[in-house]
C-alpha cells in the first residue's frame, strides 16, 4: 500500500530501472516502470531453446561491494553458484582459484612470452597494486546501501576505516585513467604480450578498470537458474511492493514545464518526477525544448541534446551459441565454466582494419568488398580473444542430461554490422562467423567440437541493439575513445551521476557514468532513488 501518491515514473527496466523501481517501491511511492521489450532485464537476460537456456546478455555477475548489500537490503533470497573464471592461450589453460593465481598467471605469461620476461614482472606488480586498490574500493559493503544513522557499530568499525583507506588510494586510482592500450606501454614494449591482455577489454578501456580484471574475474558469482533469476526476482518483489510495470511501452515524448510523459501508443501521463535508466540520447530526443520556460534551463537542455547527438555506443558483442551432444564433464576436464581463450597470440594489432574502413565509407557493394571483409573477419577471429561460458557446467539442469550449450563471444562493433546487413548479406554474415568460430575451437582447445553440435545459431551488435535499445548495441554505455562524453567519468563524481539539467528528471544506469557496466547500473540505480526519495519527504 503506497503512502505517496504523487506519481513516479522510472523508464527502462535494465538494472538500474528494476533498482530504482524496488526502492522507490519500497519506500512507500507511487511508482510506475516502463519497458520498451516484452521483457525486464536489458543485458541480463535468459532464454530457453530446445531444452537449453543460454544467457542472451552478461555471462557472470561481479559482486564489488553492491549486488549482495542491495539483495540482502531488498530481502531477496537467490542461491549464487561460483563461476570460476580460466584463461587460456593456444593450448596452455590456467584456471583462477583465488588471489594466490596471480602468480600462477604470472608464470602463465612468463611460459607463453619467453622473450619478456622483465616486462611480465612490471605487469604483475602492477596488477598486484590494483588488486590492492580493488580490495579497498569494494572491500566493504557500499554505505549506499547501510543505514549508516541506525548502524553506530558500522559507521565506526566499518565506514570510518575504510574512509581514510578509500581517500588516500583515490588519487592513484585516477592517475590510471588513460587507455589500458597507452598505459600498458609504460610497462612493456612486447606488443603481442600487450594484446593478449588488453584485448580481453573494449578499445581504449581507461587502464585501472582494464587491470583490475584480474579481480573481478576472481568475484564472478552466477545464479541458479541463469542469470535472467536476477532481473525476474526483482520484477517480483517490485510488483508485491506495489509497482506498476507495463512492458512493451516505450516512452517516446515529455514535457518538462506540463510534467508529462507520453508513451508509443498515445497515453499521457501527469508526473511528479521520472528517473531515466534507459539509452540516455533517447531521453533527450523525447524532451520538447520548446515548452521549457526557464532560458538557463532549456538552453542546458538543448547543449545536451547537441553533445548527445553525435556520440557512439561502446562495442557490442558477436556471440555463437552451440548446442552439443556431449556432457559437462567432458568439458570440466579442459577448461572451467568461464573461459577467455585466445587460439592464436599473435594479437589483434596484427589484424589491419583500414581497409574495411574504407570500404565501409565508400559505400561499396561489390565481390572483391565483400571478399576483403570475409577475409578481415577470418583473421579477426583467429587472433581475437573468446569469452566462453558454458551454462550447465555451473548448473546442470540449464542442459537436459548428458549434453551442454555454449555461449562464445567476441567484442564487436555495430557499425560494420549494420554496413553487411544494408549490403544484403547479413544472414550469410552471421553464418559465416558460426562456421569459422566452430571451425577454430575444433582445431584448438576443443578437438572434434564440430562433429558434436546439435543446435548452432548466433546474435549480433544489430540483435542486442534491437532487444534492449541500447544505441549501437553497446554493453557499457558510450564508446570509451576520445569522444567528450558529457557524463561523470572519474570515481569521486559517481554519486552527482544522478543529475540533469531538470530538477524533476533524475538519471540513472550505464549512460550515465562511465566507465559502466553491471555494479554501476545497481549503483547509479539506487542512488537515484535515494535523491528522489530524500525529495519527496
Amino acid at each position: 500500500m503506497t503512502m505517496d501518491k504523487k506519481n513516479y515514473f522510472v523508464v527502462g527496466a535494465g538494472m538500474a530501472g528494476l533498482t530504482a523501481t524496488n526502492y522507490l517501491a519500497k519506500a512507500g511511492l507511487n511508482v510506475t516502470l516502463f519497458e520498451q521489450a516484452s521483457q525486464c532485464g536489458g543485458l541480463v537476460n535468459s532464454f530457453e531453446r530446445n531444452g537449453f537456456i543460454y544467457d542472451g546478455g552478461i555471462r557472470s555477475m561481479e559482486d564489488s561491494g553492491i549486488l549482495f548489500p542491495m539483495l540482502k537490503n531488498l530481502g531477496l533470497d537467490i542461491e549464487w553458484l561460483k563461476s570460476q573464471v580460466s584463461i587460456g592461450l593456444e593450448k596452455d589453460i590456467l584456471r583462477l582459484n583465488g588471489l594466490e593465481s596471480v602468480n600462477d598467471y604470472e608464470e602463465f605469461l612468463r611460459r607463453n612470452f619467453t622473450d619478456s620476461q622483465q616486462e611480465i614482472t612490471h605487469i604483475i606488480k602492477t596488477i598486484t597494486k590494483i588488486m590492492s586498490y580493488m580490495d579497498i574500493l569494494y572491500g566493504i559493503e557500499n554505505p549506499i546501501f547501510k543505514d549508516i544513522k541506525n548502524d553506530p557499530k558500522y559507521a565506526t568499525k566499518v565506514l570510518l576505516p575504510w574512509l581514510f583507506k578509500y581517500i588516500r588510494v583515490i588519487p592513484k586510482i585516477l592517475k590510471m585513467h588513460q587507455p589500458v592500450e597507452e598505459f600498458i606501454l609504460k610497462l612493456s614494449q612486447d606488443q603481442k604480450l600487450n594484446d593478449n591482455i588488453c584485448q580481453h577489454f573494449f578499445t581504449e578501456t581507461p587502464a585501472f578498470f582494464a587491470l583490475s580484471y584480474f579481480s573481478l574475474y576472481l568475484d564472478y558469482h552466477y545464479p541458479k537458474g541463469g542469470t535472467g533469476v536476477l532481473p525476474r526476482k526483482l520484477e517480483e518483489n517490485a510488483r508485491s511492493l506495489g509497482a506498476d510495470i507495463r512492458l512493451n511501452t516505450a516512452i517516446t515524448h515529455i514535457d518538462p514545464d506540463n510534467k508529462t510523459l507520453t508513451d508509443q501508443h498515445g497515453n499521457i501521463y501527469d508526473y511528479d518526477a521520472i528517473i531515466w535508466a534507459a539509452n540516455l540520447k533517447n531521453m533527450y530526443k523525447a524532451i520538447s525544448c520548446k515548452n521549457i520556460k526557464k532560458d538557463k534551463v532549456r538552453q542546458n537542455v538543448q547543449n545536451m541534446k547537441d553533445k548527445l547527438e553525435s556520440l557512439r555506443g561502446g562495442e557490442s558483442v558477436l556471440s555463437v551459441y552451440l548446442a552439443l551432444d556431449q556432457s559437462v564433464e567432458h568439458f570440466r576436464k579442459i577448461c572451467s565454466e568461464h573461459l577467455f581463450y585466445t587460439a592464436d597470440k599473435t594479437g589483434l594489432s596484427t589484424v589491419d582494419r583500414k581497409a574495411v574502413d574504407n570500404i565501409i565509407e565508400s559505400g561499396k557493394k561489390d565481390t572483391h568488398s565483400k571478399q576483403k571483409i570475409k577475409d578481415y573477419l577470418k583473421l579477426l577471429l583467429e587472433r581475437n580473444t573468446f569469452e566462453i561460458s558454458i551454462p550447465a557446467m555451473r548448473d546442470p539442469h540449464l542442459a537436459p542430461e548428458g549434453k551442454t550449450a555454449f555461449v562464445i563471444s567476441i567484442l564487436f562493433d555495430h557499425k560494420l554490422t549494420q554496413y553487411i546487413k544494408d549490403m544484403g548479406w547479413y544472414d550469410e554474415f552471421k553464418i559465416y562467423i558460426e562456421d569459422i568460430t566452430v571451425d577454430i575451437l575444433s582445431k584448438s582447445i576443443f578437438p572434434d567440437l564440430d562433429k558434436h553440435i546439435i543446435d548452432k545459431f548466433s546474435s549480433t551488435p544489430i540483435s542486442m541493439e534491437r532487444l534492449t535499445a541500447n544505441l549501437d548495441g553497446a554493453l557499457t554505455g558510450w564508446a570509451f575513445d576520445k569522444q567528450d562524453i558529457p557524463v561523470p567519468h572519474k570515481i569521486t563524481d559517481m554519486f552527482d551521476s544522478y543529475k540533469t539539467p531538470l530538477a524533476h528528471i533524475y538519471q540513472a544506469g550505464q549512460w550515465t557514468f562511465s566507465p559502466a557496466g553491471f555494479p554501476i547500473a545497481i549503483f547509479t540505480g539506487k542512488r537515484a532513488a535515494d535523491m528522489l526519495i530524500k525529495k519527496s519527504l
